[in-house]
């Protein structure tokens, strides 16, 4: 990005909710306490499947890896909308702007792949679960965890590369929270066209192909499922797809929204909001409460917290 041409902004100021003054502290102490939750929510997910047996399995693992990328994920641009909240000084260098888009959209985009996967997995639990355990052997597994960073952080390179090579040579005032697309694409001097249809490609390839492969899942394994003898099999596979039928939904309402086609309009912001900082507080919970397993093994967690109380006392 050093040999940008005819760029001669080297710093951009990020409005976050200039507009809403009399509400930024509200809102300063709303989403550090959805932050602070949300840490400490996915934390406790990956300590829980770490230390309970019960939970060493590939679905546990994804979710494990999911909860840990949700974590980055809102650790790139939530601190940054905390300081901009209370300090007056709202800028962020050239180079950190660019830096957290790509961190981001690399991180959203891994996000969205991994989704695929968890489903992927179900699917073939539920499709095929005499060759389950063969098939999702430990290299598989890791294989299948490598994958979407691999996509995500090569596919979010290609609109970051077009639009940190669009010339930016006056206004510098970016209307959001955080260092986004459509935004620095509505400040650049040169034409963004190509940039913006490699956004939309990226989203694309990125958004709209993951999610119609879950789509796909999800419509064979309710097939599957009604198929299948008894009530109590078809409950059973249908409450280990409902939690993550919820989260998909959740992040790509708004994600595909945003992004296949950007215009940097003012509600987009708040829709943003959503699914870097709501959306990732409320999954640890979609995952816990609604999962009979992960609920077991909290009880068994908390027993044994106090039976190791009780003995020490």
């Amino acid at each position: 990005m050093d040999d940008i041409n005819e760029t001669e902004v080297e710093e951009f100021i990020l409005l976050a909710f200039s507009d809403f003054q009399q509400y930024e502290k509200f809102l300063f102490i709303l989403v550090l306490l959805t932050y602070v939750f949300c840490i400490i929510g996915n934390i406790s997910i990956i300590v829980l499947i770490r230390v309970q047996l019960s939970l060493h399995t590939p679905m546990y693992y994804f979710i494990s890896i999911f909860a840990m990328l949700e974590m980055t994920f809102v650790s790139v641009s939530v601190p940054k909308l905390l300081a901009n909240l209370i300090a007056s000084n709202k800028k962020i260098s050239f180079r950190g702007c660019f830096t957290q888009l790509y961190a981001l959209n690399a991180l959203g985009e891994t996000e969205c792949f991994l989704l695929a996967v968890m489903v992927f997995d179900r699917h073939l639990a539920i499709h095929n679960p005499l060759r389950y355990s063969a098939i999702m052997n430990h290299c598989t597994v890791t294989q299948l965890t490598v994958l979407p960073w691999v996509l995500g952080f090569a596919i979010s390179f290609i609109p970051t590369f077009f639009t940190a090579h669009l010339e930016f040579c006056g206004p510098n005032k970016v209307d959001h929270f955080f260092c986004d697309l459509a935004p620095l694409q509505s400040l650049a001097c040169s034409n963004p066209d190509t940039s913006k249809a490699m956004t939309s490609l990226a989203a694309v390839l990125a958004t709209v192909l993951p999610f119609i492969i879950i789509m796909g899942f999800y419509i064979h394994i309710i097939y599957t499922v009604f198929n299948m003898q008894g009530s109590m099999s078809k409950r059973k596979s249908f409450s280990t797809c409902t939690s993550h039928l919820i989260v998909a939904s959740l992040f790509y309402g708004t994600a595909i929204t945003v992004y296949i086609n950007p215009k940097g309009r003012q509600y987009e912001k708040f829709l943003a909001l959503m699914y870097t900082v709501l959306t990732p507080l409320v999954n640890p919970f979609i995952y816990t409460l609604r999962n009979r397993d992960v609920k077991a093994a909290i009880l068994k967690s908390c027993r044994q917290c106090v039976n190791n109380l009780q003995m020490s006392l």
